[in-house]
C-alpha cells in the first residue's frame, strides 16, 4: 500500500477536537497496522505556521509549514467557532492546490465555501449550521455526519470529524482497518446523525 499523506490545517481560532480527532484516528490506524506487522498507511502531518493557538487558548506546534508540505492525498480543514475572525483561507487554497481530496470537520465547510472550493458538490456541517451553510448556496445534507463527493469530504460537528476520519481509513485501507481503529478508540462510528 502506497503512504497516504494527510496534512491537517492548523491556525489560530481552530476547534481542538476538529484537528485532533482526525489526528488521533489516523495515528491509532498506524499503531494497529504495525501491530499486526504491516507498515503505516498513513503519514500524518500538523500543517500550519509556527505556533497556533486553538479555540480555548491551547498552543499547538505544527511539524510541517504550509511551503514545506509539500503534495498531499488529503487535506483536512478544522472548523472554528468565531467564522470571521479565523483567516485560514490563503493557507486553504495553497494546500488545496496540492492536495488530491479536501476534507472538513464541522464548520471547515465554510472555509471550503467561501474560497470557492466547493463548487456543486454536496457537503455537511455541525448541525446547528445546516441552513446558514445552505444560505450560502451549499447543497448541504443535514442527516449525516458525512459526506463523501469524491475530491471533497466533509462532516458534522466536532466528534464527526473522528467518523469522518474512519472514512477515510475505511476508503484509504479497508473497512476492518476502520472498524478495528473505532473499537480501539473505543468509539461508536456510525454514518447517520
Amino acid at each position: 500500500m502506497t503512504t497516504i499523506r494527510c496534512g491537517l490545517l492548523a491556525f489560530d481560532g481552530c476547534d481542538g477536537m476538529d484537528l485532533v480527532g482526525p489526528y488521533e484516528v489516523l495515528l491509532t490506524a498506524n499503531r494497529l497496522l504495525v501491530r499486526r506487522g504491516d507498515e503505516p498507511a498513513f503519514e500524518v502531518l500538523v500543517v500550519g505556521e509556527q505556533q497556533v493557538e486553538l479555540y480555548g487558548g491551547l498552543r499547538v506546534v505544527p511539524t510541517s509549514s504550509v511551503a514545506d508540505a509539500g503534495e498531499l492525498d488529503v487535506l483536512v480543514v478544522p472548523g472554528a467557532i468565531d467564522l470571521d475572525a479565523a483567516t485560514p483561507d490563503a493557507a486553504i487554497r495553497d494546500l488545496a492546490a496540492r492536495s488530491e481530496v479536501l476534507a472538513s470537520v464541522c464548520t471547515g465547510a465554510f472555509f471550503l465555501q467561501r474560497t470557492g472550493l466547493v463548487g456543486d458538490r454536496v457537503v455537511t456541517t455541525h448541525w446547528e449550521d445546516t441552513d446558514l451553510l445552505a444560505a450560502t448556496g451549499a447543497a448541504v445534507r443535514d442527516d449525516v455526519r458525512w459526506v463523501d463527493s469524491g475530491a471533497l469530504v466533509t462532516s458534522g460537528g466536532i466528534s464527526s470529524g473522528i467518523a469522518m476520519a474512519l472514512h477515510l481509513v475505511e476508503r484509504y485501507a479497508d473497512r476492518a482497518l476502520a472498524e478495528a481503529t473505532a473499537r480501539q478508540i473505543d468509539y461508536v462510528w456510525t454514518e447517520a446523525r
